[in-house]
């Protein structure tokens, strides 16, 4: 799994925990729909901090909340 699966995974865990659609999320996120939907369907290989953070908003977690899971922790590190 690579950085833009494993927050796309997170993304739809904390959307399904809070019987949120990915519509709804745009909306109290303030990320363009467009762009929630380009990183759950995998077009978007490397969403940005700042957008991660605006979805934590929305989610009203915290940034370290977000990635303080085992799906993280368990990356490998991506040499390019």
């Amino acid at each position: 799994m690579n950085i833009a699966e494993a927050v796309k995974k997170r993304i739809e865990e904390l959307c399904d925990e809070r019987n949120l659609n990915f519509c709804k999320l745009a909306n109290i996120s303030g990320v363009p729909y467009t762009t929630v939907k380009s990183i759950i369907y995998g077009q978007s290989k490397n969403p940005s901090i700042a957008t991660i953070k605006m979805l934590c908003d929305g989610f009203e977690i915290s940034i370290t909340d977000f990635f303080d899971t085992d799906t993280f922790r368990n990356l490998e590190q991506e040499i390019k």
